[in-house]
């Protein structure tokens, strides 16, 4: 990191009520993942308004370069434009005692603005290395970090730090949590319940699959963590017939790569178990997330220590470091240095009660903007 000059301190101050406004402008563009184009048209005109080069790529990410052309090696700064909510007509947006209350307000609507103002700030500082501003699309759910994806395929040998911003300001997140999705379908004669009753039931041969499901063992090394969770269910015609079709979506997740292994494994086993003969069950992957690779860990130690740092001489709390399912995934997975926090306070994420303490975000872009330093040459 690096300390902010007075200067600095003061245009960040400056530009809190533009970045407000920036906000609710974002708020109001629903964004569920895949249905990104409004939002990516928004700010791509943002940033050609100041000046700045932009352009929306096939992913659907808005990619703002400073130096890329005169540099060889270049860092990552991402924050993502998607939400998890599937709404495509706005949602609603209120103001309460310095609160702005909106689905995806934060995650990751306050990130993204904070991204868009600092990527501005800096159009005319002189970058030691490439610096590629990504408003990128698909991080959440089944969006399978698809955006972060398309940045890393076309950029990945070049790049030598990545930071997202994404979360809160609580935590820095360094860990990859990765993770397996699975469509899980059974398809059984079925019948009337009267009538055909004792024929094989779909949903009755999902239940004995959950059953086993959470009675497995939780695979362990270290400190790791796993889990697993069945998140959906659906099927069935009627109360009066015996079920022919029924599915349900079923992940488990791991910060370790042995253990998504072992929990594969386990997946399969059981559903050989648990299979009676007269009834078919398809599995279908609909979605996967890598764990990490392997990382200099000197330099992850570098980034890492940078970003606590930051938020605890700006925020004035140190913060905690954990694991999560983000867009550093991909580059963690690639033994690339990954970074993320967020830059304001709030709580509600994922949840239509979500909100954000405008007056956090000051804190939270001067520590964002002190990492960012690092890879722009001093003021002079």
């Amino acid at each position: 990191m690096r300390i902010l000059s007075e200067r600095l301190e003061a245009q960040i101050g400056a530009m809190q009520e533009e970045t407000a406004e920036l906000i609710r402008q974002l708020c109001a563009i629903p964004a569920p993942s895949h249905h990104e184009e409004r939002r990516a048209a928004l700010i791509q005109a943002w940033f050609e308004r100041r000046g700045m080069k932009a352009e929306v790529d096939e992913a659907k990410n808005v990619l703002c370069p400073i130096g890329l052309e005169e540099h060889e090696d270049m860092v990552v700064v991402m924050a993502h434009t998607d939400t998890v909510f599937p709404d495509m007509e706005p949602m609603p947006m209120r103001e309460e005692n310095g609160r702005l209350y909106c689905p995806g307000v934060g995650d990751d609507t306050t990130n993204l603005a904070a991204l868009m103002m600092l990527a501005s700030l800096l159009k005319e500082a002189k970058p030691r290395c490439g610096v590629l501003f990504v408003a990128n699309a698909c991080e959440e759910g089944l969006g399978n970090l698809k955006g972060c994806k398309a940045i890393m395929k076309a950029f990945g040998p070049r790049v030598k730090a990545f930071l997202s911003l994404d979360g809160d300001m609580a935590s820095v997140c360094v860990r990859a949590v990765g993770s397996a999705r699975y469509r899980i379908t059974a398809n059984t004669k079925g019948g009337h319940s009267f009538a055909d009753f004792g024929s094989r039931n779909a949903i009755a041969v999902l239940a004995k699959l959950i059953d086993a499901f959470y009675a497995q063992d939780i695979p362990r090394r270290g400190t790791s963590a796993t889990t697993y969770n069945v998140g959906l269910i659906s099927g069935g015609t009627s109360v009066n017939a015996i079920a022919q079709q029924a599915r349900m979506l079923y992940e488990y997740r791991s910060d370790d790569a042995a253990c998504l292994a072992a929990m594969e494994g386990q997946m399969r086993a059981i559903l050989k178990a648990c299979v009676p003969e007269d009834a078919e069950v398809a599995v279908e992957l609909i979605g996967e997330r890598p764990c990490a690779g392997n990382v200099d860990p000197a330099a992850q130690a570098e980034l890492q220590n940078a970003c606590c740092a930051a938020l605890g001489r700006y925020v004035g709390r140190m913060p905690a470091v954990s694991s999560g399912s983000t867009d550093c995934n991909i580059p963690l997975s690639m033994g690339i240095p990954s970074a993320c926090f967020g830059v304001y306070r709030g709580e509600g994420e994922h949840t239509r009660e979500e909100w954000v303490e405008l007056a956090s975000i000051e804190a939270g872009m001067k520590a964002a903007l002190s990492v960012l330093l690092e890879w722009f040459e001093p003021e002079e």
